[in-house]
């Protein structure tokens, strides 16, 4: 690694010294400049994004192309992510537990922010906002590197940034925008324990394994999201084919779409060509069981599915459906082929939703709900570094606490121990 890239580190290493000094009203403020400055350059990031999208191939997937666009819409979006951060509370400080022993040591167990934080995302420039935000007001410091895909929208963003801290009065930046795509740097990056306290992949299974086998110091790993939803034989259907459609189709291309539908055997009949009518103008695909088959013999855009498809995460207008004989064989799906994501159940009885949301092992499990909830500023959090899939540290959407860890401070007045 060359001089520039360990003077960059050593300057998130002492700008993450003076984050941790920092109150939550400086924090505050300046997430606010940076969203009061957004609101003015927005055309510009608009701008720096079309380059970005004219660069692609000519038949990139539409789900792709809608992860990298930016639009009025998301650039709201992002402001308002940017002010639900600076109102939420701070997480530093927060006092966990405390207890004064016999021997007279006072106790504290306080919520501490993590350090440096490596940031590796594919193609969604919207990411790098709320990703800093999180980061930032948790009092961490980020490192970001984007796909070279968005680098026009990205450089954009970054400048912003910069402009805005800067006008806020900080010495040292609070991240760093890495604008160099070469994976070696990355691979490199990854091996800096010494100076990176955790790194957060967020794409392809590509990225996170490359991440798992190459990184030295812990991951906060935001795997694919194969996410089914289970329709019983008590459903409301009307309502099911809502959420199925909603889960399926409002926007493919993100991790906490549907990409298995499993229909009870009793409604199968009945419920499958509603929900293929339901679907219909968005001409999804369908990839089918025998049974779904049967039902669906007459419908376009239907297909038998493969081996392979129920353990793929299409990101696109393509869905799995499966005939099950009830909530036992869902499941046992399930536990097959998921991904510990998000899972959904639709029925009527609150006894079987409990128990599906005891036995299913995901980080969000719904009852009549659409798996598109998933999503840090959907729960509240002001948006996400990711929906977390493993067990340690956090589960489900990143956000202000879970950038955050315990650590205990000790009072004492000359104790020793014997």
């Amino acid at each position: 690694m060359n001089s520039q890239n360990d003077l960059m580190l050593a300057d998130l290493k002492k700008a993450a010294r003076e984050q941790r000094k920092l109150d939550s009203g400086t924090k505050n403020k300046a997430l606010l400049k940076i969203a009061e400055k957004l609101t003015l350059a927005a055309n510009e990031i608009i701008a720096a994004n079309s380059k970005d999208l004219e660069a692609l191939a000519a038949d990139t997937a539409a789900a792709f192309r809608d992860r990298l666009t930016l639009n009025p819409e998301r650039i709201n979006g992002m402001i308002e992510s940017l002010r639900q951060v600076a109102a939420l509370p701070d997480p530093v400080g927060e006092m966990i537990d405390q207890q004064t022993l016999k021997n007279g040591l006072l106790l504290k167990k306080i919520r501490a922010p993590l350090g440096v934080i490596f940031m590796i995302f594919e193609s969604r420039p919207n990411v790098i906002l709320e990703a800093f935000s999180l980061a930032f007001k948790s009092g961490n410091v980020i490192l970001l590197r984007g796909g070279s895909e968005s680098k026009q929208s990205a450089a954009a963003i970054y400048k912003l940034m910069r402009d805005a801290l800067t006008e806020a009065g900080f010495k040292f930046m609070p991240f760093h925008g890495i604008e160099d795509y070469d994976r070696g740097l990355v691979e490199q990056l990854l091996k800096r324990k010494d100076m990176i306290d955790i790194v957060v992949p967020r794409g392809g299974d590509k990225l996170i394994d490359f991440v798992q086998r190459t990184a030295l110091m812990p991951i906060i790993k935001n795997d694919r999201g194969m996410c089914h939803t289970f329709v019983d034989e008590d459903a409301d259907l009307v309502m099911a084919a809502k959420i199925v459609t909603n889960a399926k189709t409002q926007r493919p291309g993100v991790c906490n779409a549907l990409e298995t539908v499993l229909v009870h055997e009793k409604i199968a009949a009945q419920f499958l060509p509603m929900l293929y009518k339901e679907t219909d103008s968005k001409k999804l695909q369908w990839h089918v069981d025998s049974a779904s088959l049967f039902i669906l013999k007459d419908h376009e855009r239907v297909t038998s599915a493969k081996p392979e498809d129920w353990d793929t995460e299409y990101l696109d207008l393509i869905m799995n459906c499966r005939v099950v004989s009830g909530l036992d064989e869902a499941l046992a799906h399930i536990e097959k082929h998921g991904s510990k994501h998000s899972e959904a159940i639709i029925t009527k009885s609150e006894t079987k939703a409990r128990l599906f949301q005891q036995e299913i092992d995901a980080a969000a499990v719904y009852w009549n709900v659409s798996t598109r909830f998933t999503d840090g500023f959907e729960f509240g959090l002001g948006g996400e570094l990711g929906i977390s899939t493993q067990k340690l540290h956090v589960r489900g959407p990143v956000g202000l606490r879970e950038l955050t860890n315990a650590r205990w401070l000790i009072d004492g007045s000359g104790q020793t121990r014997g």
